[in-house]
């Protein structure tokens, strides 16, 4: 029997990710950075590892590879941006000391790109592809920030931000200095207009072979920190097709999220970011009829995985439930 370790399980993913591998005959090993009696989904995992926190590179690394070393690990499919980004950058090392456990995300390269928004943004617009949100750099104006940002509204985010931490929403230009105040000097941030509307996600899984599909969604309620709570699976083959060309050109390989913004006055659409792992919302695509989890499996287990959105447009809303551990 194959062997997965999914991380942080106490993330909003891991719900479907864990009983979609366990329908696929996979045994599941779980890991969080809190005990288990404090995780839920714990109770559907087939073992559990209390895991060090990703910032401590080293640590974290070496728990990484004790545990697939000892559970003769096959898939290692990280849950959370900051697992993403210090696997990614070990990639060599893992790949030279677990030769036998496929790292379940993009290539290297195409990581890197996703998880900075600035060169994403630059990507998408000098390929053509899409409409895309303006970016200032706030070092370069940052000396005279009414002066240099031509946006009465704006928002202020780091470059390498997750799940909207350190995002500030500024509405009145005046103010831009006292939110100026609050950023970390060391942090690298963006400034952007801010564009009023409903945010859409999509689901987006390809292989290296081509094939392809993508399920938007628009996000009618959501967490402060960007999780959708109540949404609308809907089919828009234009939207479908722009997330094709934009996986054709990072070169996606699995499930990855793209975000748009949907202009409220214009109708216009944005493309924001791309997180390049299962966003929290991927149970709806798979209560919507499009299983992303399996299809991600397939490309990693299978080299190619079936192709389409099988998704029926539908409202979907998510509840939380107790569990006595």
């Amino acid at each position: 029997m194959k062997k997965a370790l999914v991380t942080a399980i106490g993330s909003f993913a891991s719900d479907i990710v864990i009983k979609t591998l366990k329908e696929e005959g996979i045994y599941v090993i779980g890991c969080d950075i809190y005990p288990k009696e404090w995780v839920a989904q714990s109770l559907e995992t087939d073992g559990f590892y209390q895991a060090p926190y990703a910032a401590d590179k080293e640590t974290y690394i070496a728990f990484i590879k004790k545990v697939c070393r000892e559970n003769g690990v096959s898939f290692l499919l990280p849950l959370t941006d900051a697992e993403v980004d210090v696997l990614n950058g070990s990639r060599e090392e893992l790949e030279r000391e677990l030769p036998d456990t496929a790292l379940c995300l993009s290539g290297k390269e195409t990581i890197a790109l996703c998880r900075n928004k600035e060169r994403l943004e630059k990507f998408v617009r000098e390929n053509g592809i899409c409409r895309t949100i303006p970016s200032l750099v706030f070092a370069d104006v940052k000396d005279d920030l009414e002066g240099k940002i031509p946006w009465e509204k704006t928002v202020l985010k780091p470059v390498d931000g997750r799940s909207s931490s350190g995002l500030f929403r500024v509405y009145e230009k005046e103010k831009l200095p006292v939110y100026a105040g609050l950023i970390d000097e060391n942090a690298r941030y963006l400034v952007q207009p801010l564009i009023e509307g409903t945010v859409i996600t999509v689901d987006v899984v390809r292989d290296e072979k081509g094939n392809f599909a993508a399920v938007p969604r628009k996000e009618h309620l959501r967490t402060l920190n960007g999780a959708g709570t109540s949404v609308e699976v809907f089919r828009d083959e234009s939207l479908e097709e722009i997330c094709r060309e934009i996986a054709d050109r990072l070169d996606i390989k699995g499930c990855v999220n793209f975000e748009f913004i949907e202009e409220t006055s214009t109708g216009k659409r944005y493309f924001m970011e791309c997180n390049p792992r299962f966003a929290g919302g991927a149970a709806f695509s798979c209560a919507a009829g499009c299983n992303v989890v399996k299809k991600h499996i397939q490309v990693f287990r299978d080299g190619e995985m079936e192709a389409g959105n099988e998704a029926v447009p539908c409202y979907i809303a998510r509840k939380y439930q107790e569990y006595r551990m």
